[in-house]
């Protein structure tokens, strides 16, 4: 990963394009805080980018496909990359059982037992995110937390409550 600046190197703005729909308040809410998240605390730059940023970066879904267009702060284009899902489905799927098994268990399971899930959450989230920012490294130059964020807002894209 080449050096980031983080006064230029990172995003300042994620938009859902209308491809990827709208849900109940609950996901809807998940998906603002997930945003939140990743604008908050990133390390961003396209692969290549001979410009500055900071950047906005717009999220659409096209037939199984998360599509990344990149644009500077003016709106000035940069690029737009096209990422298959299917190497995360996987993971995304594995993450969400586990994540349901930690829920049911916060509720009547022993400190040890929620402890135990709740590794094997944090770990399949670490290996969702580590896919996903190897799949983005010929594009995308992230750090391994800002690589977390977008793996989180991945996963909230999917949610179907």
């Amino acid at each position: 990963m080449a050096d980031l600046d983080p006064q230029h190197d990172r995003l300042i703005d994620v938009e859902l394009d209308k491809t990827i729909g709208r849900s109940t308040p609950d996901i809807e809410h998940e998906r603002a805080v997930a945003i939140f998240d990743l604008i908050e605390e990133n390390c961003f730059r396209p692969v290549n980018d001979e410009g500055k940023g900071p950047y906005r970066l717009k999220l659409s879904l096209i037939e199984a496909r998360l599509v990344l267009a990149i644009s500077r702060e003016d709106g000035s284009q940069v690029a737009t990359h096209i990422l298959s899902l299917t190497p995360l489905r996987r993971i995304v799927k594995d993450y969400y059982m586990v994540c349901e098994s930690y829920y049911e268990a916060i509720r009547s399971a022993s400190p040890s037992h929620i402890e135990a899930i709740d590794m094997g959450r944090r770990g399949l989230h670490n290996e969702g995110s580590q896919t996903l920012k190897d799949r983005l490294a010929d594009k995308i130059n992230l750090d391994f937390a800002t690589a977390r964020r977008l793996f989180t807002l991945v996963c909230v894209l999917h949610w179907r409550g």
